[in-house]
């Protein structure tokens, strides 16, 4: 069973004399030897020792549970409007931001338990009064207990955030009893660290107990307060894997050429925020995260991988375990960036909406199920990067594939590549290339040219989507498309959309419910470069959950005919991207091709214009 071992021997001050709370304060010093207040939480490890500990059941009002000379600094009391709690949601996430509610101690306390008292949950939800007819079963009178904590904290560490030790015990007290009445939980490694947050401006263990409650069993639609199984854990990380690669590419691109593993450095991403990040930082995110929901997170962790990207160089980190890098580098962010900086620079970045972000998680959370992972599970370990110890290319070499593989999408990444076509083992037939890619989506093309040059694309859909064009050269696919180069130099071209989503508009919702076609946009020929009056209607997905859960063109109102060429094939070759030009295009022979500028992904030629094909290798994803 797992359990918690708390008895340490006590100071004068009540305080362990061996724990880190025992330290002098220290300034804002920033020299050698010298910490911020907060910027190292202190952390209690779980363990398999025997649980004893002391059970406070007095209350004493908000801040019983906190070591105040540990705080950071010491809030200001003001007054506070009388009207601020009635304004509307737009202006409070306007104060929040800004950081008024960290004025008050008192405040911030009121606001908290109004706007979770206000989040829509389910009907039976444990409240306060639960709470303490449950503890009281569970511990009764004493003074001393012994308890495990609940298994989905297996492996899992307790960051607490200066709380004194009537508060670590509190923390511990209220995770047992969710344990005990959530018992569908079975994996929340962030969630110690929000009760503990919580503690400090709660009253007693039952408010914070019902507050905590509630945000587990929200039920506001597309919103996840908080993950409570391995594969909602998982595919949270793979979410953020998927938006750090499209709003953080310099970063995302120096991550994938110094690790092993991406997938392993964005798996942590919840724990910069959570665990790692000193307490000033931590409160200030979790302001805007009661108001604003999970969608507050990823502009946090992208904003924090943005700054580390602008505090390193490539040089810098040769040789270097960069998860530790950059846990270290969260750890000591006020180095290097303001609370309020932060926060500024994190609403800056433009991302989908919270529907289209839920729409990717459960994109993920069906891969990961596909792949094996179930819902009750704890914790199974899996590598997401290509094994490059069996991978074998004759254009990329195992390194430049790991780049190309990090940019592709997080849910394909749990499979492994398959080689479908290879010109120099299946010869130079483009109908060739159709039988041997068919049924495949997405796939990746490789192309390296006779001067040396290498580059390619990332198709989202099945090349047999071509045959619903009949006789016309439509294009098809989804705004998963890219196309990239790799020598002399490694750069990914997406979709204009990702970049100046300003140019587009969403569909409004009754648009999307309707089962009317997708909006109709004209394609150009292959053989030519100006637009023609061929009439393309965009693919129905044939495969649910496969193709892109927000980037499909049935979520847009484009505003020009050329905004979605992604893709097209015929009998005389393929193209790739159009409007004002093609990025890629292949004759039928599969010996030339053609690149320039085009609309559909706003790329430079990815190669001497007219090229000579050397060799041409079609990548798979392999679902077994």
């Amino acid at each position: 069973m797992l359990q918690v071992g708390l008895e340490l021997p006590q100071s004068p001050t009540g305080v362990a004399a061996n724990s880190p709370m025992a330290e002098p304060a220290q300034g804002d010093d920033h020299g050698a030897g010298k910490e911020i207040f907060g910027s190292s939480p202190v952390t209690v490890v779980i363990t398999s020792e025997d649980d004893t500990w002391d059970i406070n059941t007095s209350c004493l009002g908000c801040g019983q549970f906190v070591d105040w000379d540990r705080m950071p600094e010491l809030e200001q009391q003001v007054d506070i409007p009388e009207d601020i709690l009635s304004r509307s949601p737009k202006e409070l996430k306007k104060l929040a931001r800004e950081g008024y509610w960290a004025t008050s101690r008192d405040l911030r306390a009121q606001v908290y338990h109004q706007l979770i008292q206000q989040v829509s949950c389910r009907l039976v939800t444990p409240d306060a009064h639960v709470y303490r007819d449950v503890a009281g079963r569970l511990f009764g009178k004493l003074s001393v207990s012994s308890h495990p904590l609940p298994e989905f904290l297996e492996g899992c560490s307790m960051p607490t955030y200066c709380l004194n030790l009537e508060g670590v015990t509190a923390l511990k007290k209220i995770l047992i009893c969710i344990g005990n009445l959530f018992p569908d939980i079975t994996y929340s490694p962030v969630l110690p660290s929000l009760v503990a947050l919580l503690l400090h401006y709660s009253q007693d263990e039952a408010q914070c107990f019902e507050n905590i409650s509630r945000l587990i069993a929200s039920n506001t639609p597309h919103t996840s307060y908080i993950d409570q199984s391995f594969v909602a854990h998982q595919a949270s990380c793979m979410t953020f894997g998927d938006l750090a690669n499209k709003h953080c590419p310099a970063a995302h691109r120096l991550i994938a050429s110094t690790s092993e593993n991406v997938f392993e450095v964005y798996s942590e991403w919840l724990s910069w925020l959570f665990h790692d990040l000193p307490f000033s930082y931590a409160i200030r995110i979790f302001d805007t995260f009661l108001l604003e929901g999970q969608k507050v997170l990823y502009r946090i962790g992208l904003a924090l991988l943005k700054q580390y990207r602008l505090s390193v160089t490539p040089s810098e980190l040769e040789g270097t375990d960069i998860k530790a890098d950059l846990q270290a580098f969260v750890q000591n962010i006020a180095r290097h960036v303001t609370v309020d900086k932060l926060l500024e620079r994190a609403f800056g970045i433009r991302l989908f909406s919270r529907k289209e972000i839920w729409l990717l998680q459960m994109a993920n959370r069906k891969a990961l199920m596909e792949r094996g992972i179930s819902m009750v599970q704890s914790r199974q370990s899996f590598h997401l990067a290509v094994d490059m110890q069996s991978f074998s290319s004759s254009i990329v070499t195992p390194q430049e594939m790991r780049i190309v593989w990090s940019w592709i999408p997080e849910r394909f990444s749990l499979f492994p590549p398959l080689l479908l076509f290879s010109n120099s083992e299946d010869g130079c037939s483009l109908q060739r290339f159709y039988t041997c890619c068919e049924g495949y989506e997405p796939t990746v093309l490789l192309i390296k040219t006779t001067e040396g040059e290498v580059c390619g694309a990332f198709l989202s859909s099945d090349w047999s989507e071509r045959k619903k064009s009949g006789a016309t050269s439509g294009f098809f696919g989804t705004g998963e498309c890219f196309v990239f180069t790799v020598h002399p130099e490694a750069e990914r071209y997406e979709w204009v959309f990702i970049k100046k989503p300003e140019l587009a508009k969403t569909v409004p919702r009754s648009r999307q419910r309707s089962r009317s076609p997708s909006p109709a946009v004209l394609s150009s020929s292959p053989d030519s470069h100006s637009t023609s009056s061929n009439h393309l209607t965009v693919p129905t997905p044939q495969r649910k959950g496969r193709l892109s859960p927000f980037l499909a063109i049935r979520h847009f109102l484009l505003p020009s005919k050329t905004a979605s060429m992604f893709m097209s094939g015929s009998r005389e070759g393929i193209v790739i991207g159009g409007g004002g030009g093609q990025a890629l295009s292949l004759d039928a022979n599969l010996l030339w091709g053609h690149t320039e500028h085009c609309e559909t992904f706003d790329n430079p030629p990815l190669c001497q214009e007219d090229f000579k094909v050397q060799l041409l290798e079609v990548w798979g994803f392999q679902n077994t």
